[in-house]
């Protein structure tokens, strides 16, 4: 089976191209295509809304009313979810590789330049997203833990560059 060289992701969200980039950059290439997509975050007492809706609840809201959201609600707890799809090309089914990372909506910390991230504090931590330096981030979100099972994917298919 021959290597793969570049994978393209498809987004049209330049801090995540950064992340997957940062997460891939010593296994392969990635390059991007600007077509409608997005991650997901759910909360538990919504029973898992406003989910892969995040994006166009983000542009009316807020941070400050997605937080807002859960006044209502004594249980803040929630989970960032991430789905990576790889297809070979044509004739192949894709295949999906999942990252969940729980955590709770808090009301807004840190920069408000990356989506939802500030009001998302992941479990076991004391920073939501915005807070973190990217590095840390990188190595416990939602999209890191998709893309590690892409990697191990990748190693075990004989796909991954040396």
């Amino acid at each position: 089976m021959s290597q793969l060289s570049k994978v393209v992701f498809v987004t049209g969200n330049a801090n995540k191209l950064k992340e997957v980039r940062a997460i891939l950059s010593r296994l392969i290439e990635v390059e991007s295509r600007d077509i409608d997509q997005d991650t997901c975050l759910g909360f538990n007492a919504m029973h898992g809304l406003p989910g892969p809706y995040i994006k166009w609840f983000l542009k009316e809201l807020k941070p400050e009313g997605l937080y807002k959201m859960l006044d209502g609600f004594s249980d803040k707890s929630g989970y960032a979810l991430c789905t990576f799809a790889y297809c070979a090309g044509p004739g192949h089914d894709p295949i999906l590789f999942e990252g969940k990372t729980p955590g709770t909506i808090v009301a807004p910390r840190g920069p408000q330049n990356f989506g939802w991230d500030p009001v998302f504090q992941p479990d076991g931590h004391n920073q939501t997203y915005a807070e973190m330096e990217p590095v840390l981030k990188n190595t416990i979100s939602h999209r890191y833990k998709a893309l590690a099972v892409f990697k191990e994917f990748l190693g075990k298919s004989g796909l991954a560059q040396n």
